[in-house]
């Protein structure tokens, strides 16, 4: 197992980071497939427990979100999200209608899909098209890597006190804030690294702002992991899909992207 998530990890991180820095049309493809997928995912989970959200219509509603916010930016989210809603709600009442037996509940299955996953992911979109967008997204990403190591190395090593232990039983408090520092303190490095790696002053990027956004991610991020543990959990699956031999899923991958994507955003906004 570990072998197998090392050499995808190998793998596919020189692909990622290529296309975080080509942007454009190759950085929304990658973005868009993981997204669609997720969402696939997140419908497919609760069909597990005999709900009906429409599979095809919660991607598709994702995926909308995404093409449009890369195109047209926050111009048609509202009327996006409004033609969703109706269409979905219409979508479950036709299902009700042929037999369904809780088509109320279906529809906030497919809705929140479609939000969660494709509105705030969305925000891995809005990041990258800011000035400088592809050295911000390579320290938030990163950042959840960072924290996710440490947490993980010092709750093993001093871990007591669980952290939450019906949605993640291995979790402790110790790990939690061992991540917090060391996602913070890696925010400060990379902030510190980056300008002269770009050959440029990048607009806001200091050591104390990349501190600042590590301590935010590494805070609130892990909440994304444990939202996709809650989701697991119910539908009683380990890992949300299979697309990743040894990372399981897409929604495995980019639940803490959702959040870290979302905050980096807004902080950039603010700071620059």
């Amino acid at each position: 197992m570990l072998k197998q998530r090392v050499l995808v990890a190998v793998i596919l991180l020189p692909i990622g980071i290529a296309l975080i820095f080509a942007g454009g049309l190759a950085y929304l493809v990658m973005v868009a497939f993981f997204m669609a997928v997720a969402a696939g995912e997140y419908a497919q989970m609760f069909a597990a427990l005999n709900r009906r959200p429409h599979r095809l219509l919660v991607a598709g509603g994702a995926l909308t979100l995404l093409l449009s916010r890369y195109f047209w930016g926050f111009h048609y989210d509202v009327h996006l999200i409004a033609a969703l809603i109706l269409l979905t709600v219409v979508y479950h009442m036709a299902d009700y209608a042929r037999g369904a037996p809780e088509s109320g509940t279906d529809f906030a299955i497919s809705l929140s899909g479609m939000l969660y996953i494709g509105f705030i992911g969305a925000y891995m979109i809005s990041l990258r098209q800011l000035v400088d967008g592809a050295w911000w997204l390579l320290l938030a990403l990163p950042v959840i890597w960072i924290a996710d190591s440490g947490a993980y190395f010092a709750g093993r090593a001093w871990g007591k006190h669980k952290l939450s232990p019906r949605l993640s039983p291995k979790k402790t408090w110790e790990g939690y804030l061992a991540g917090v520092a060391a996602g913070t303190l890696g925010g400060a490095a990379l902030a510190a690294a980056f300008p002269p790696l770009a050959g440029h002053e990048v607009a806001g990027m200091t050591p104390v702002n990349g501190a600042l956004l590590g301590f935010l991610i590494s805070t609130f991020a892990p909440l994304g992991d444990l939202a996709e543990s809650m989701f697991k959990r119910q539908a009683g699956v380990k890992d949300s899909g299979h697309l990743l031999p040894g990372h399981g899923g897409a929604f495995d991958r980019v639940d803490s992207w959702l959040w870290a994507g979302l905050i980096a955003y807004y902080f950039v906004t603010i700071v620059t």
